[in-house]
């Protein structure tokens, strides 16, 4: 099962208060931060919602 290696490339400012909350669930805490995330719906549904901030790439675990 692959990983997903998601990293903020926009700012949160000025999005939605439940956009700027779920950067914040996903791990995400400075622009430019990454972390690895195990790939699920419940991850995908997140990324579908903020992926205009994110960069997201598959990392083999």
């Amino acid at each position: 099962m692959a990983d997903l290696k998601i990293t903020l490339v926009r700012s949160p400012i000025g999005c939605k208060p439940k956009h700027r909350l779920t950067v914040q669930a996903l791990g995400l805490r400075k622009l430019g931060a990454s972390v690895t995330q195990k790939d699920n719906p419940a991850i995908r549904g997140m990324i579908h919602q903020i992926g205009y901030l994110l960069k997201v790439e598959e990392v083999q675990a």
